[in-house]
């Protein structure tokens, strides 16, 4: 239960994170996918699944509905708000990642203009002089 809270504070916050770290964002694209995914076609959950199965096999009632609907839909929010609160985790996570990408841009474009400046001070101081400019 825990891993599958994680994975969801993941998904919607993950694109943030990827500001600071631009390598979060694979494995937040991959979650955000999935999430996508299993939402649009309804898919279930590996999570859910293997939750569902170890619940079972020790001894304990599966889940009669998806890990969401059992421990969020009804309890952190009304369900009449279901697709309101995924419309809105859809855009917090689009935005995240358009954030992501602006930031590294930005530090990319940082980084080459301190390239392009060290290397024409390199260039001028280390260029041979004309002897006759010399005194």
């Amino acid at each position: 239960m825990v891993v599958h809270f994680t994975v969801l504070v993941y998904l919607v916050l993950g694109g943030f994170l990827a500001w600071r770290w631009i390598g979060a964002i694979w494995p937040h694209l991959v979650i955000a996918a999935w999430g996508l995914t299993s939402t649009v076609f309804l898919w279930p959950c590996p999570l859910t699944i293997l939750e569902d199965w170890s619940r079972r096999k020790a001894g304990e009632a599966g889940l009669r509905t998806g890990f969401i609907d059992t421990y969020l839909t009804g309890v952190i929010y009304p369900e009449r708000y279901t697709t309101q609160i995924q419309i809105t985790i859809g855009v917090v996570v689009v935005l995240s990642l358009i954030g992501a990408i602006v930031r590294w841009r930005r530090r990319v474009a940082v980084s080459a203009d301190a390239t392009d400046k060290t290397d024409i001070s390199d260039s001028v101081a280390a260029a041979p002089r004309h002897p006759e400019l010399r005194r």
